[in-house]
């Protein structure tokens, strides 16, 4: 079976990529970002055990290929080496597709992999991939020498001939990687090149701009209750907000107190600043009465839209049903493909009160 690359770039969309060659910094910006933004990492060097025990002899060779010692491994010539190592690539590249779009349904993930140029551009905008490289010379000392590569390090010195290993290996990435390395440096994709004088910190800035990502100061999000300030904070937002549609009838459900049981709406709130909303409902616009709960009244303002505040709003209201012991959430829509990247999947076409004709969603929350 044959996937379309269209199809793989839809279930994709919420996975961020860092590529590029060895030695570039992948592996310490990838997981210095995800600690940055709470963002689950996925490396796909840690995920390849697991890929081998699914594989087979008969669909992926190159990952079930077995040698005897170290002397073995680095005694094939160089188009050897390269060849398997990009037939691993190749062949676990497919598990790796399926473990992404299992993991990233209603969640940001962050991927450091190994993939050619060629090939990311069929799974992924190049919006959301950044490559870090460093000249492919004399790879392997600086490879062995990293706390995370002992293994790889003890395999190597285990060789009869510890340097003439070491010349195969840095001669067999370099084959693999300069002219990838010098093709990246020449296009239009977003690069850094390892430079030492740069700190950690400042490349993960650099990347973070890239992908569109800051951290939002003092950002949270409250429940709002009847009769309190929070309340009139939030009408006074409704009443000034550019959601012209809806603005009428939510000022009334807010002055009317007309809210009951568990119904709530909730404030993303941004420097003390409310700056969007939410709300639960046992209805919305729609005569479905066996429908219920609604996720409803989203909205965020124009000025910070892009920090991913609809999730996170979607998020903690579904946190909040799922505490009174609701199992799904429905959210309406006139859109497709909005609520998806949250993790709601399409039930049916819904006609509401208008006439309009609308799309219902639900997700499993507990």
């Amino acid at each position: 079976m044959i996937f379309q690359d269209n199809i793989i770039k839809e279930y994709l969309k919420n996975v961020y990529f860092i590529t590029g060659t060895p030695c570039g910094g992948k592996t310490t910006v990838t997981r210095a970002l995800g600690k940055k933004y709470d963002i689950p990492v996925y490396v796909i060097d840690d995920q390849f055990t697991i890929h081998q025990l699914k594989s087979d002899e008969e669909h992926q060779p190159c990952m079930n290929r077995q040698f005897k010692d170290a002397d073995e491994f680095f005694g094939r010539s160089v188009e050897e080496y390269r060849n398997w190592l990009i037939g691993n690539s190749r062949e676990q590249l497919d598990y790796v597709l399926l473990d992404l779009i299992k993991l990233s349904q209603d969640r940001i993930i962050l991927c450091d992999l190994h993939i050619s140029a060629e090939e990311v551009l069929k799974i992924t905008d190049s919006s959301r991939i950044a490559f870090l490289i460093r000249k492919p010379d004399e790879l392997v000392e600086e490879y062995s020498n990293r706390p995370d590569h002992e293994g790889f390090r003890n395999f190597i010195h285990s060789a009869s001939d510890y340097d003439k290993a070491a010349q195969t290996c840095n001669e067999t990435l370099y084959s693999l990687n300069i002219d990838f390395y010098n093709y990246i440096k020449e296009s239009d994709f977003f690069w850094l090149e390892r430079d030492n004088t740069r700190s950690v910190e400042e490349t993960v800035q650099l990347v973070e701009q890239h992908f569109g990502w800051s951290l939002l100061d003092d950002f949270s999000i409250q429940k709002v209750d009847a009769g309190t300030a929070l309340n009139n904070e939030l009408l006074e937002f409704i009443e000034n907000c550019s959601w012209d549609e809806v603005k009428a009838h939510l000022t009334d459900v807010i002055k009317s107190n007309s809210l009951t049981e568990w119904e709530s709406f909730f404030v993303a709130k941004v420097n003390g600043k409310i700056v969007g909303m939410a709300s639960v409902m046992k209805e919305d616009y729609y005569p479905l009465p066996e429908v219920s709960p609604w996720v409803s009244s989203l909205f965020v303002t124009e000025e910070y839209r892009g920090h991913r505040i609809s999730g996170k709003l979607i998020a903690y209201a579904n946190d909040y049903l799922a505490r009174l012991g609701f199992m799904k959430s429905y959210i309406p829509t006139e859109y497709v493909g909005l609520y998806e990247k949250y993790g709601y999947n399409y039930v049916m076409d819904i006609t509401n009160y208008g006439g309009g004709v609308d799309h219902l969603y639900e997700k499993y929350i507990k």
